[in-house]
């Protein structure tokens, strides 16, 4: 497997190497071994941590007639598209840019200020009520597995829109982050312990001139295993800095 090597990476390849003894014995890994053991706890992390995941927004631009578009690989969930203009057709409608409005929600937002939350409040009551009658949302589905977005109508004009997205954090974020540099680290550690434990449990002992050598295969397959049901339990109490769900009320 094609791998971009990274500072990163390559430093948990280090201390994976160290904490197995590397320098003072054999230890009879291969670098694929290591990348592997790697590309499986981030691979796990992923699956189970809310803290390999960030919210963010991404700039789209529609093409007359066109309704599905191909999102990066990273992008797993589109929660809502924002357009500029209030009205069915893009620069037919009024000019509203949520995001250009973000100074001035704050400013109309601190005491003292004319207007202030019920200014606020009333503004995006008058967003929310001429866009449904106008048609200015956008409805869509969103396809995960190959990342296609279909846009429910008709697309009139090239019209720039933002996505409500949330993508997977880049690898070189997680193997450096404090939170989950560690968890993923012991993670890639049990895993090299395992494929080192199937490795040497195939055989008991090495024959050699004063008996032989025992190998601890099985001692490293048990090691490896309580480790991984170790690290799960991290994840379930959110020790790698990810939140758990909020209440709703309602």
């Amino acid at each position: 497997m094609s791998r971009k090597p990274t500072s990163a990476r390559n430093e948990i390849i280090k201390n994976l190497q160290a904490r197995l003894g590397g320098g003072m014995v054999d230890v009879e890994l291969d670098p694929e071994h290591y990348n592997i053991a790697i590309d499986r706890a981030i691979a796990r992390y992923r699956q189970r941590a809310a803290n390999a995941t960030e919210e963010s927004g991404m700039f789209l631009t529609t093409q007359t007639d066109v309704n599905e578009y191909y999102l990066p690989n990273e992008v797993l969930e589109v929660r809502k598209i924002y357009r500029r203009a209030i009205g069915s057709d893009a620069g037919t409608g009024t000019g509203i840019d949520p995001f250009d409005l973000a100074f001035t929600n704050l400013y109309i937002l601190q005491a003292g200020r004319v207007g202030g939350v019920s200014l606020f409040d009333a503004f995006s009551q008058f967003q929310e009520v001429v866009g449904r009658i106008f048609g200015s949302d956008i409805n869509f589905t969103w396809h995960p597995n190959t990342h296609k977005l279909v846009m429910i109508r008709r697309i009139r004009n090239e019209e720039s829109i933002l996505l409500h997205v949330y993508n997977e954090k880049p690898e070189n974020e997680l193997l450096r982050d404090r939170r989950s540099k560690l968890w993923l680290e012991d993670y890639a550690l049990a895993n090299c312990k395992g494929m080192l434990g199937e490795a040497r449990g195939k055989y008991s002992a090495l024959p050699g001139a004063a008996g032989g050598v025992q190998l601890n295969g099985e001692q490293l397959k048990a090691e490896a295993a309580a480790e991984f049901d170790r690290l799960e339990i991290e994840l379930q109490r959110y020790s790698d800095g990810s939140e758990p769900p909020t209440f709703i009320i309602g």
